[in-house]
């Protein structure tokens, strides 16, 4: 049986850049740098067909490779290998005090922005709560005011009602008192011509 060898999670490495920068161009030496950092990587910490892509280089590894411009990167570098799943991710082992007050500057700002975002948030959700509530008292309000509406014109519609039975039973009194009361003749009036 052969026996498989586990490559270690995490493992610092000095790199040697000088040979692989002195193969390029003065003006492509940054970026060779950044390629040569990934090719190391990926043999030694054994990554399946040495694959460039799942080897992921850390913000401040990046800034250090390029700190002194495209044509100038350092001659070699200690980094940091730390497996996370399928990528490594490489960072500097040795972080100099500059990087580290903007590190931590860095991570105060990170730290107000997400701050900012809950507070934000909890805004946004205490609106919606109170649009809720507005929403649930305006119809309850509008469901009264409906009720309301309705009782009044119950209330119209009664009176128009009592109304009508009130003119029917006048007129039907009036009706009644037109029956015992005798119609009054009219005397007939003839012309005094035709009465000879």
């Amino acid at each position: 049986m052969a026996k498989t060898k586990q490559t270690p999670v995490e493992r610092e490495y000095i790199i040697n850049l000088r040979r692989e920068i002195m193969k390029a161009p003065k003006y492509k030496r940054t970026p060779k740098a950044v390629k040569a950092v990934k090719q190391f990587i990926a043999k030694h910490m054994r990554i399946p067909e040495r694959d460039v892509k799942k080897v992921k280089i850390d913000k401040w590894l990046n800034q250090e490779l390029w700190f002194r411009g495209i044509q100038n990167p350092p001659t070699k570098i200690k980094v940091k290998a730390k497996k996370q799943g399928e990528n490594v991710i490489v960072s500097l082992a040795e972080i100099p005090e500059i990087l580290k007050f903007k590190i931590a500057r860095e991570e105060k700002s990170s730290k107000e922005a997400e701050k900012i975002k809950k507070d934000k948030k909890e805004k946004a959700e205490a609106e919606k709560k109170q649009e809720a509530k507005k929403t649930v008292e305006s119809e309850k309000k509008d469901a009264e005011e409906k009720k309301d509406e309705e009782k009044d014109k119950k209330q119209e519609v009664e009176k128009a009602e009592a109304i009508k039975e009130a003119g029917e039973k006048t007129f039907e009194a009036q009706a009644k008192q037109m029956k015992h009361i005798k119609p009054i003749k009219a005397p007939i009036i003839q012309r005094k011509a035709l009465q000879k």
